[in-house]
C-alpha cells in the first residue's frame, strides 16, 4: 500500500473515493472538494493515472490522497479505515467496458462483485455504514419503453458488464433491507462525456478506446483512420443509436447530492443520471465536426452484438429527491471534451 498526498481538515468529513483516480472519479473528487469534503483514493491505477488526482488537487486546492491498492483486498481497505474517521464511501472502482466484459467475463465478476463484497466486508466491520454505488443503465438491458424510469425492470442486462452491476445492486439491496444501520444510495449512470473546462482533466482509457467519443478524439488525433458506427438500421431518426450523454462534471455533482441524502437518511435510493435528452452517433459526429472545425470520416458497419437502439433516462426522481438535474448542453460536453484534447493530446503521457 503506497499513500500519495497530504491529510487536512475535513470540515464535511473524509470520504474513501474508491476508483477516483479514472476519468469519473477524479472529476468526482473535485466536486467532493469543492464541496468541502476530504477525499481519500483508493486506486489499482490499472485505469486510473496519478496525474489525474494531481491535477484534480490543483484545481481545487482540496485535501485529495491517494492510496494504491486493490478494492478486493480486504486488509487495505481495513488499514485505510483505521487511518482516519470516515463519513461514507463512494464505491467506483471496477471495469467498465462492454465489449471486454464479453470476452471477460469472469475478471468482470471477480472486480465488480467481488470487489463490492470486499468493500462492504471491511466498511461493516469498521462500523461505516454509508455508501454509494457507481451503478449503469446497462441494468435496464433492453428498455421496455423510453425515457427509462428507475421502476423499469433490472436484470435483464445484455453483457456481463451490466449483470455484474445488478447483481451488485441487488446484494446492496439485500444488505439494506436486512440491516437497518445501512444507508445506500445507488446512481445509474447513463453516458459521462467532457472534460473538466479547465482541460486540466479528463478521459484516457488504458488500452485501445472503446467508447464513441474516445474513438472520435482517436480519429481526430490521426491514431484512427475513421470511426466505425456500429449500425445504421437500428428504429431510430437516422438509424443510428441514440444515447442519453451527459457531462461528466454533472455526474460528478450527482454524486455530492446522493451523498447528502445518504448522510441524512437511512435505507436505500436508487437514481438515474443522465439528461432524458437522446443524441444519435450521426448527430454526435455532425456537432464534433462543428466543434472541432474538422472532418470525421467514418464507415458503417454491422451492429454490436448486445447494443439497444435507444436508451434515454428518466431523471426526474434525481430531480425530486436530490435536487440534482444536469445542466450542460451537449455542445458544453463536446466543446469542453475538444479543449481537453487540445491541451492533452497524449492524455496523462506528458
Amino acid at each position: 500500500m503506497i499513500v500519495y498526498g497530504r491529510i487536512g481538515a475535513h470540515p464535511m468529513g473524509r470520504i474513501l473515493l474508491t476508483g477516483g483516480a479514472g476519468f469519473i472519479g477524479s472529476h468526482t473528487a473535485v466536486a467532493l472538494a469543492e464541496a468541502g469534503y476530504s477525499v481519500t483514493v483508493l486506486d489499482d491505477l490499472s485505469n486510473g493515472h496519478r496525474l489525474a488526482l494531481a491535477r484534480a488537487q490543483d484545481i481545487c486546492s482540496g485535501d485529495i490522497r491517494l492510496v494504491v491498492g486493490d478494492v478486493r483486498d480486504y486488509n487495505t481497505v481495513r488499514t485505510i479505515f483505521e487511518g482516519d474517521h470516515f463519513a461514507s464511501v463512494i464505491h467506483l472502482a471496477g471495469l467498465k467496458s462492454i465489449s471486454d466484459s464479453v470476452d471477460r467475463p469472469l475478471a468482470y465478476f471477480d472486480s465488480n462483485i467481488a470487489g463490492s463484497i470486499a468493500l462492504c466486508r471491511a466498511m461493516s466491520d469498521s462500523g461505516i455504514f454509508r455508501l454509494i454505488f457507481s451503478s449503469s443503465a446497462t441494468v435496464y438491458g433492453r428498455p421496455r419503453s423510453t425515457p427509462i424510469a428507475e421502476s423499469h425492470p433490472v436484470g435483464d442486462a445484455t453483457n456481463p458488464y451490466g449483470h455484474s452491476k445488478a447483481i451488485v445492486e441487488k446484494l446492496l439491496g439485500d444488505v439494506s433491507r436486512c440491516d437497518p444501520r445501512w444507508s445506500i444510495g445507488i446512481l445509474r449512470y447513463f453516458n459521462p462525456i467532457g472534460a473538466h473546462p479547465s482541460g486540466k482533466i479528463g478521459e484516457q482509457p488504458r488500452g485501445e478506446a472503446a467508447n464513441l467519443l474516445p474513438v472520435i478524439c482517436d480519429v481526430l488525433n490521426g491514431k484512427r483512420p475513421y470511426l466505425h458506427i456500429l449500425g445504421d438500421q437500428f428504429p431510430t431518426g437516422d438509424g443510428t443509436g441514440v444515447r442519453d450523454y451527459i457531462h461528466v462534471c454533472d455526474l460528478a455533482f450527482g454524486h455530492v447530492a446522493a451523498l447528502s441524502w445518504t448522510l441524512s437518511n437511512q435505507g436505500l435510493g436508487i437514481w438515474n443520471l443522465g439528461t432524458g435528452r437522446g443524441h444519435s452517433v450521426l448527430e454526435i459526429v455532425s456537432r464534433f465536426e462543428k466543434i472541432a472545425a474538422r472532418t470525421i470520416p467514418y464507415r458503417i458497419g454491422p451492429p454490436r452484438e448486445g447494443d439497444v437502439a435507444e436508451c434515454v433516462a428518466d431523471p426526474s426522481k434525481a430531480a425530486m429527491e436530490l435536487n440534482w438535474r444536469a445542466v450542460r448542453t451537449m455542445d458544453d460536453m463536446l466543446s469542453d471534451l475538444w479543449a481537453w484534447q487540445l491541451r492533452n493530446p497524449n492524455g496523462y503521457n506528458t
